[in-house]
Protein backbone atom coordinates (compact mmCIF):
# COMPACT_ATOMS: atom_id res chain seq x y z
CA UNK A 1 0.00 0.00 0.00
CA UNK A 2 1.57 3.47 -0.83
CA UNK A 3 0.39 7.08 -0.44
CA UNK A 4 0.92 10.25 -2.19
CA UNK A 5 0.53 12.97 -0.22
CA UNK A 6 -0.80 15.85 -2.77
CA UNK A 7 -0.53 18.82 -0.43
CA UNK A 8 1.16 21.79 -1.15
CA UNK A 9 3.61 22.58 2.22
CA UNK A 10 1.95 25.89 3.50
CA UNK A 11 4.55 28.30 4.18
CA UNK A 12 5.05 31.86 3.81
CA UNK A 13 6.51 31.31 0.05
CA UNK A 14 3.11 30.01 -1.11
CA UNK A 15 1.92 31.89 -4.13
CA UNK A 16 -1.76 33.47 -3.80
CA UNK A 17 -4.70 34.42 -6.00
CA UNK A 18 -4.26 38.08 -6.72
CA UNK A 19 -5.54 39.98 -4.54
CA UNK A 20 -6.00 36.87 -1.83
CA UNK A 21 -3.89 37.96 1.75
CA UNK A 22 -0.57 37.01 1.64
CA UNK A 23 0.84 34.40 4.23
CA UNK A 24 2.00 35.51 7.36
CA UNK A 25 3.38 33.49 9.80
CA UNK A 26 5.25 34.73 13.22
CA UNK A 27 6.35 32.99 16.59
CA UNK A 28 4.42 34.22 19.66
CA UNK A 29 6.42 31.98 21.71
CA UNK A 30 9.44 30.00 21.15
CA UNK A 31 11.52 27.70 22.97
CA UNK A 32 14.64 28.67 21.66
CA UNK A 33 13.88 32.15 23.79
CA UNK A 34 13.61 30.16 26.26
CA UNK A 35 9.83 30.23 26.42
CA UNK A 36 7.90 27.33 27.66
CA UNK A 37 7.01 26.02 24.55
CA UNK A 38 6.74 27.30 20.85
CA UNK A 39 3.35 28.60 19.58
CA UNK A 40 2.88 30.26 16.14
CA UNK A 41 0.65 32.88 14.72
CA UNK A 42 -0.80 32.38 11.44
CA UNK A 43 -2.77 34.29 9.27
CA UNK A 44 -4.05 33.49 5.40
CA UNK A 45 -7.01 33.76 3.16
CA UNK A 46 -9.35 30.81 3.19
CA UNK A 47 -8.62 29.43 -0.32
CA UNK A 48 -4.36 29.22 0.14
CA UNK A 49 -2.35 26.55 -0.82
CA UNK A 50 -4.08 23.26 -1.18
CA UNK A 51 -8.22 23.70 -0.25
CA UNK A 52 -11.43 23.08 -0.71
CA UNK A 53 -14.19 25.01 -2.47
CA UNK A 54 -17.99 24.23 -0.69
CA UNK A 55 -20.87 25.71 -3.06
CA UNK A 56 -20.84 28.37 0.00
CA UNK A 57 -18.06 29.66 -1.87
CA UNK A 58 -19.96 31.54 -4.64
CA UNK A 59 -24.04 30.59 -4.67
CA UNK A 60 -25.65 31.87 -1.25
CA UNK A 61 -27.45 29.48 0.88
CA UNK A 62 -25.64 26.57 -0.07
CA UNK A 63 -23.21 24.38 1.92
CA UNK A 64 -20.34 25.61 4.33
CA UNK A 65 -17.19 24.23 4.71
CA UNK A 66 -17.97 22.34 7.80
CA UNK A 67 -21.28 20.80 6.20
CA UNK A 68 -19.70 19.27 3.60
CA UNK A 69 -20.24 14.77 3.60
CA UNK A 70 -17.00 12.81 4.35
CA UNK A 71 -19.00 10.00 1.85
CA UNK A 72 -17.92 12.74 -1.04
CA UNK A 73 -14.52 13.75 0.48
CA UNK A 74 -13.05 9.96 0.57
CA UNK A 75 -13.48 7.11 -1.76
CA UNK A 76 -12.21 6.34 -5.11
CA UNK A 77 -10.85 8.87 -7.41
CA UNK A 78 -9.95 8.87 -10.99
CA UNK A 79 -6.74 11.01 -11.87
CA UNK A 80 -6.11 12.23 -15.26
CA UNK A 81 -3.03 13.45 -16.65
CA UNK A 82 -4.26 15.56 -19.49
CA UNK A 83 -0.90 16.42 -20.76
CA UNK A 84 0.31 20.13 -22.34
CA UNK A 85 -3.27 21.21 -23.12
CA UNK A 86 -3.68 24.92 -21.81
CA UNK A 87 -7.47 24.22 -20.81
CA UNK A 88 -9.60 21.22 -20.06
CA UNK A 89 -12.55 21.42 -23.08
CA UNK A 90 -15.61 18.94 -23.46
CA UNK A 91 -13.10 16.58 -25.72
CA UNK A 92 -10.36 16.34 -22.47
CA UNK A 93 -13.66 14.91 -20.43
CA UNK A 94 -15.25 12.79 -23.45
CA UNK A 95 -11.43 11.27 -24.00
CA UNK A 96 -11.04 10.40 -20.11
CA UNK A 97 -13.77 8.33 -20.36
CA UNK A 98 -15.55 9.28 -16.65
CA UNK A 99 -18.76 7.36 -16.81
CA UNK A 100 -19.38 5.97 -12.96
CA UNK A 101 -17.17 8.08 -11.97
CA UNK A 102 -17.64 10.29 -8.75
CA UNK A 103 -14.25 11.74 -8.11
CA UNK A 104 -11.80 13.34 -10.63
CA UNK A 105 -8.35 15.26 -10.43
CA UNK A 106 -7.14 16.81 -13.34
CA UNK A 107 -3.04 17.04 -13.72
CA UNK A 108 -1.58 19.28 -15.88
CA UNK A 109 1.66 21.64 -16.60
CA UNK A 110 0.23 23.40 -13.63
CA UNK A 111 1.96 20.34 -11.42
CA UNK A 112 5.60 21.47 -12.83
CA UNK A 113 4.51 25.19 -11.02
CA UNK A 114 4.96 23.56 -7.31
CA UNK A 115 7.59 21.13 -8.34
CA UNK A 116 9.79 24.28 -9.10
CA UNK A 117 9.02 26.43 -6.10
CA UNK A 118 7.42 29.41 -7.83
CA UNK A 119 6.43 31.81 -5.99
CA UNK A 120 5.40 34.19 -8.41
CA UNK A 121 1.16 33.36 -9.14
CA UNK A 122 1.17 32.07 -12.53
CA UNK A 123 -1.72 34.06 -14.44
CA UNK A 124 -1.27 30.68 -17.46
CA UNK A 125 -2.93 28.22 -15.51
CA UNK A 126 -4.76 25.21 -17.51
CA UNK A 127 -8.05 26.15 -16.06
CA UNK A 128 -11.76 23.87 -16.39
CA UNK A 129 -13.78 25.11 -19.38
CA UNK A 130 -17.33 26.52 -18.25
CA UNK A 131 -18.60 23.23 -20.96
CA UNK A 132 -16.66 20.85 -19.45
CA UNK A 133 -17.80 21.63 -15.98
CA UNK A 134 -21.18 21.00 -17.06
CA UNK A 135 -20.55 18.06 -18.85
CA UNK A 136 -18.79 16.44 -15.35
CA UNK A 137 -21.77 17.46 -13.65
CA UNK A 138 -24.08 15.71 -16.18
CA UNK A 139 -22.04 12.63 -15.91
CA UNK A 140 -22.50 12.66 -12.05
CA UNK A 141 -19.14 13.92 -10.82
CA UNK A 142 -19.19 14.92 -7.08
CA UNK A 143 -15.63 16.14 -6.53
CA UNK A 144 -13.53 17.65 -8.85
CA UNK A 145 -9.82 18.70 -8.32
CA UNK A 146 -7.21 20.29 -10.12
CA UNK A 147 -3.91 21.46 -9.81
CA UNK A 148 -3.36 25.17 -9.04
CA UNK A 149 -5.06 27.52 -7.22
CA UNK A 150 -8.10 28.11 -9.18
CA UNK A 151 -10.17 25.80 -11.19
CA UNK A 152 -11.19 28.77 -13.42
CA UNK A 153 -9.95 30.70 -16.43
CA UNK A 154 -8.17 34.09 -14.91
CA UNK A 155 -9.48 37.35 -15.38
CA UNK A 156 -12.67 35.69 -15.75
CA UNK A 157 -16.08 38.23 -16.52
CA UNK A 158 -18.02 35.75 -14.25
CA UNK A 159 -16.86 32.89 -12.26
CA UNK A 160 -19.26 30.50 -14.84
CA UNK A 161 -17.16 27.50 -14.47
CA UNK A 162 -17.71 27.47 -10.62
CA UNK A 163 -21.13 27.86 -10.86
CA UNK A 164 -21.95 25.04 -12.91
CA UNK A 165 -20.22 22.86 -10.12
CA UNK A 166 -20.99 24.23 -6.97
CA UNK A 167 -24.60 25.39 -7.85
CA UNK A 168 -25.02 21.24 -8.67
CA UNK A 169 -23.28 20.99 -5.08
CA UNK A 170 -19.39 19.81 -7.02
CA UNK A 171 -16.92 19.81 -4.65
CA UNK A 172 -13.68 21.45 -5.73
CA UNK A 173 -10.26 20.96 -4.71
CA UNK A 174 -8.06 23.20 -5.64
CA UNK A 175 -3.77 23.88 -4.94
CA UNK A 176 -2.78 20.11 -5.94
CA UNK A 177 0.53 18.85 -6.19
CA UNK A 178 0.08 15.38 -8.51
CA UNK A 179 3.71 15.88 -10.16
CA UNK A 180 4.58 12.12 -8.55
CA UNK A 181 1.01 11.03 -9.62
CA UNK A 182 0.48 9.00 -12.74
CA UNK A 183 -2.84 8.61 -14.00
CA UNK A 184 -5.25 6.13 -12.79
CA UNK A 185 -7.34 5.10 -9.77
CA UNK A 186 -6.66 5.55 -6.41
CA UNK A 187 -8.57 6.42 -3.05
CA UNK A 188 -8.59 10.10 -2.10
CA UNK A 189 -8.81 11.06 1.38
CA UNK A 190 -9.02 14.71 1.36
CA UNK A 191 -9.38 16.45 4.93
CA UNK A 192 -10.93 19.98 5.16
CA UNK A 193 -10.30 22.20 8.16
CA UNK A 194 -13.62 22.40 9.83
CA UNK A 195 -14.31 25.66 9.88
CA UNK A 196 -17.81 27.13 11.16
CA UNK A 197 -19.38 28.38 7.95
CA UNK A 198 -16.54 28.32 6.28
CA UNK A 199 -16.25 29.33 2.61
CA UNK A 200 -13.19 27.63 2.26
CA UNK A 201 -10.07 26.47 3.98
CA UNK A 202 -7.11 24.48 3.81
CA UNK A 203 -6.49 20.37 3.26
CA UNK A 204 -4.27 17.54 3.63
CA UNK A 205 -5.26 16.03 0.90
CA UNK A 206 -3.57 12.12 0.09
CA UNK A 207 -4.29 9.72 -2.56
CA UNK A 208 -3.91 5.57 -1.79
CA UNK A 209 -3.00 3.16 -3.86
CA UNK A 210 -5.16 0.67 -4.80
Amino acid sequence: MKFYDITVPFSTELPVYPGDPVVQISQVASLAAGDICTVSHLSFGSHTGTHVDPPAHFVAGMATLDELPLEVLIGPVRVVDVGEISAIDVATIEAAKLDGVERVLFKTRNSRLWQAGVREFEKEFVYLETEAAERLVALGVKLVGIDYLSIEKFNFEQPTTHYALLRNNVVIVEGLNLTEVVAGNYELICLPMKIKRGDGGPARVVLREL
